[in-house]
């Protein structure tokens, strides 16, 4: 799971090394002006400063065996000078490639093994949202550049400043526009006409079961070899394990992710429901999966009625 206090910039996953953490937010507090796109505050140089001396530390307090899973490691090339030789895009495949090494190779879910696999994540997180970040000195109309720019809070969507800000939204900018830099169009809070809107309230209800969702996944996604998602159940880990197998998402693909996540939490794909489908493609019958379960067999029956297609796992 990720700590969610920044959000709306970079997601820092539980269990990161605290000296990288620490690194991170001091990152965030001060990384605005910072974009790729800029010469005068250039985010490389702000990595750099801040969070090469923290990877280059943490990497000191590892086995050599591990160095090799962080771009730079060991060597006289740091973290930021690799970001920018090679390029955002192809900085995210390289560290996915060597994460994904490390737990073919060395993960035995030790302490050590949990924070570094963390530590790794939340570097991937860094490198994709420099990846993201726009000038804050760019021409938007007359709105405030410093406000944050990304995905709305609740969903895959670009939120309402991040359209406008890559010139994708089509409204008209005038004296009484309120553009939310954290919401979509879709979950703003209010609708034009002033109402509290019922997708947002909705949504807010169900935010902490979208953010455990949404890790999931992204763990999933991360290894795809093995169950991975770490709900602290088994069944429902199979079934995110397997209804990943037959999808086509890595971790770049945040929006889609995200809009995944969503999608389970507001169609109420619960974990007694996954439970019920990983049985099920387990080739077990209703009556099997109520005894397994402890529960009535028409709970199992009424549970299954209620999958959507799109959730359901191809039967043996």
């Amino acid at each position: 799971m990720v700590d969610m206090k920044k959000q709306s910039t970079i997601a820092i996953w539980e269990g990161c090394d605290a000296s990288v953490k620490e690194a991170l937010h001091r990152f965030l507090d001060r990384w605005q002006p910072y974009s790729t796109a800029s010469k005068r505050y250039s985010i490389f140089r702000l990595v750099e400063e801040l969070i090469d001396p923290a990877v280059a530390a943490y990497a000191k307090t590892l086995p050599s065996s591990y160095q090799g899973h962080i771009p730079g490691a060991g060597t006289n090339v740091a973290f930021s000078t690799i970001m920018q030789l090679v390029g955002n895009a192809a900085m995210v495949r390289l560290q996915r490639q060597l994460l994904r090494a490390f737990v073919l190779t060395h993960d035995k879910q030790s302490g050590v093994d949990r924070c570094f696999i963390a530590t790794l994540e939340t570097l991937i997180e860094l490198v994709m949202a420099c990846r993201r970040k726009q000038p804050s000195t760019k021409d938007m109309g007359g709105l405030n550049g410093q406000r944050l720019k990304g995905f709305c809070r609740f969903c895959g969507a670009r939120a309402e400043l991040a359209l406008f800000a890559e010139g994708e939204s089509q409204r008209d900018i005038d004296e009484h526009l309120r553009l939310s830099n954290l919401y979509c169009s879709a979950h703003r809070p209010r609708t034009p006409d002033g109402i509290w809107n019922p997708a947002y309230r909705q949504a807010m209800r169900s935010v902490t079961q979208f953010d455990i969702e949404l890790a999931r996944l992204s763990r999933q996604c991360a290894i795809r070899t093995e169950p991975l998602a770490k709900s602290g159940d088994e069944l429902v880990d199979a079934y995110i394990f397997r209804y990943m197998l037959g999808q086509t998402l890595h971790l770049a693909d945040e929006s889609q992710l995200r809009n995944l996540a969503r999608l389970m939490v507001d169609m109420k794909l619960t974990d007694r429901k996954k439970q019920i489908l990983a049985l099920q493609k387990l080739g077990f019958n209703q009556s099997d999966i109520a005894r397994r379960l402890a529960i009535e067999r028409q709970a199992v029956s009424k549970a299954l009625r209620s999958v959507p297609d799109c959730f359901r796992l191809s039967t043996p």
